[in-house]
């Protein structure tokens, strides 16, 4: 990551995950409202317009749309794992600078990491759970 003016600056620094997608967030306390995935502007990554209100909603939720700088870098999964992922980690940097968020974005599901993978191939299986077709003779 090139040095710029904003590694000087104070932030907060969590992780968010969802299904394979893991996500390292920064939210840097003032801000000008800039958020950033993997160097890039998040319109751009995130093309479609529910995937970035997903990125959005913690801060509408706090009001404090357009404090925060976010530099997010994301690996794995999907692109709405990712997006999620990023979210989770916004939300648990929001209540780091604020404790008074929590019970806000706690009561919209914001701060619960969604336990969900995928299941493992058994032995036997054609995939997790599908068996081999039966046939009589």
């Amino acid at each position: 990551m090139p040095v710029t003016e904003k590694t000087t600056q104070k932030y907060t620094h969590k992780i968010g995950r969802r299904k394979e997608a893991a996500a390292q967030v920064r939210l840097f306390a003032s801000g000008t409202g800039v958020m950033t995935v993997n160097g890039r502007p998040y319109q751009t990554y995130f093309p479609h317009s529910e995937w970035q209100s997903l990125l959005l909603a913690p801060f509408v939720t706090s009001g404090m749309e357009g404090k925060f700088d976010v530099v997010a870098t994301v690996k794995g999964g999907g692109i709405r794992g990712q997006a999620e992922s990023i979210r989770l980690g916004i939300a648990r940097a929001l209540c780091v600078f604020n404790p008074e968020f929590r019970t806000a974005l706690k009561k919209l599901g914001y701060l619960t990491r969604d336990p969900r993978v995928k299941e493992r191939k058994k032995y036997g299986k054609k995939k997790a759970r599908r068996s081999p077709q039966w046939s009589k003779r």
